[in-house]
């Protein structure tokens, strides 16, 4: 449990970073997840006899790695889902694309569905059954052999939303999504929640957290001196 990495914590929420590669919570692989991980934490750390309460607000795709709040009580976690839904609560990531967008900054509005049974999601016509509108808004930071590090503020929170954007609207699909469109390279992939903004659900205070890329194993060490100065 020492390898958990908290970047904040009070009676009411824990704020963490997701390792890449890490379920947000149980799927039916029965892989270890990031809500079970926390819970059993808490758990041994306080000595707590029973079931820790954990409140998942919100979500990152398995192969994404960043920042998460997690609700330490009801209220938190009801207060912090209305957020979420109200669009008060304000996610950028950072990521590597392929190529470079025509344009270095634009709002992609499109509709999206999901295939349960592949896991994967599609462009579909917006009045198709199940579809869910997608909303963004990208900046190209940096283009470096024929790579583009790209800042993006997601406005809805759907499923495999960037990654599908970026590479089905965009043609520019992000480094190492084999999935998405890039077959040929291999490595994490380069898709991080870098920066959550959030009202605190009890004090209303802002917070905001920001954290870099795990360069691990990531394209994202091509772009670390660009990285640095958004974080700064």
């Amino acid at each position: 449990m020492n390898d958990l990495q908290i970047l904040y914590e009070d009676n009411h929420i824990i704020v963490v970073i997701k390792p890449y590669n890490l379920s947000v919570q149980e799927d039916e692989s029965k892989d270890e997840d990031m809500l079970t991980k926390i819970k059993a934490f808490i758990k041994q750390r306080d000595n707590k006899p029973g079931n820790v309460f954990l409140g998942l607000v919100h979500r990152l795709d398995r192969p994404t790695g960043g920042v998460m709040v997690f609700a330490k009580t009801s209220k938190a976690a009801n207060r912090l889902t209305k957020q979420l839904k109200e669009k008060t609560m304000h996610k950028n990531y950072l990521l590597v694309v392929n190529g470079k967008p025509q344009l270095s900054y634009n709002k992609l509005t499109t509709y999206l569905k999901k295939d349960e049974k592949t896991n994967t999601v599609s462009i579909v016509p917006q009045f198709e059954s199940g579809s869910k509108e997608a909303v963004l808004e990208y900046s190209v930071k940096a283009t470096k052999n024929n790579l583009s590090l790209i800042e993006v503020n997601l406005i809805t929170g759907r499923s495999h939303q960037i990654r599908v954007q970026m590479s089905g609207q965009l043609n520019t699909p992000i480094y190492a999504d084999f999935k998405y469109g890039d077959k040929q390279h291999k490595g994490n992939l380069a898709l991080w929640a870098y920066k959550l903004t959030f009202n605190h659900p009890i004090t209303k205070k802002v917070m905001v957290f920001k954290t870099e890329p795990d360069y691990t194993n990531s394209i994202f060490e091509k772009f670390k001196d660009e990285i640095n100065k958004i974080l700064s």
